[in-house]
């Protein structure tokens, strides 16, 4: 006596594979929309020729139109930039320091922050400005 087998078909439903689908395409599209760096509204000045740099190994210090300091985005004092680029120098030296100071800044701001990187003998710097 031969026992037949009965064969099931085995069928995957593709209507929750589009909607698995549909929503991961939401959700990265929502992830590359967050911006990781912090940001101050400045107005940059001009200049006539301007320079590229890697934004790989940066420290950015930030000034607004009203002389306040931001380092890496979040207010600082100019003791935590001076510990900040001391401790930077230390670990890694060929690191950029980019100062990017509003147009309309009072020159003691900016001065404040070149002195201490005179200071620390710091010789990579940028003054980041709009290009055209």
């Amino acid at each position: 006596m031969k026992l037949r087998r009965e064969r099931k078909k085995i069928t995957v439903p593709m209507n929750a594979m589009s909607d698995v689908a549909f929503l991961l395409l939401i959700f990265i599209m929502l992830v590359s929309l967050i911006n990781y760096r912090r940001e101050i509204k400045i107005d940059y000045p001009e200049a006539d020729k301007a320079r590229r740099t890697s934004a790989e190994k940066n420290l950015e210090i930030w000034i607004d139109g009203y002389g306040e300091l931001y380092l890496e985005g979040l207010p600082a004092e100019l003791e935590t930039i001076e510990n900040a680029l001391g401790e930077t120098y230390r670990s890694a030296p060929d690191t950029r320091v980019h100062i990017i100071a509003d147009k309309n800044v009072p020159y003691g701001s900016v001065n404040g922050v070149i002195e201490i990187l005179q200071l620390l003998e710091y010789r990579v710097i940028s003054l980041v400005v709009r290009g055209d």
